[in-house]
C-alpha cells in the first residue's frame, strides 16, 4: 500500500494504482485542520488502511506544527484510542 499527499487529502493506493482510501481536511488558519472524512473502499476494508490514513494525518501535523480537529466519526475515535495522538489534538 502506498499513501500519497494530494490536494486537502492523503489517499491509499494499492499495487495496482487503483485508490482505495482517503482522508480528507480542511484548512482551519494557520495552526490548524478539521479531518472531515475518512474512507475506504468495501473491498479494502479490514487492513488498517483507515488507521493508516489517520496516522499519516498526525504525522504531517506534527511535521507542520499543526493541530487537528478531528471532526470524522473515525478520526476521532482513533484520537480517543491512541493518546500519542493526542498532542496534536485541537481541545475546544
Amino acid at each position: 500500500m502506498e499513501y500519497k499527499n494530494g490536494e486537502n487529502r492523503i489517499f491509499a493506493v494499492d499495487e495496482t494504482g487503483k485508490e482505495v482510501g482517503e482522508v480528507t481536511f480542511s484548512n482551519a488558519g494557520d495552526g490548524m485542520f478539521i479531518i472531515d472524512h475518512t474512507g475506504v473502499i468495501d473491498e479494502a476494508r479490514g487492513q488498517g488502511i483507515a488507521q493508516e490514513l489517520v496516522k499519516h494525518a498526525v504525522e504531517k501535523a506534527r511535521k507542520e506544527n499543526k493541530k487537528i480537529l478531528p471532526l470524522c466519526p473515525f478520526a476521532k475515535s482513533e484520537f480517543q484510542k491512541k493518546t500519542e495522538y493526542q498532542e496534536v489534538e485541537f481541545k475546544r
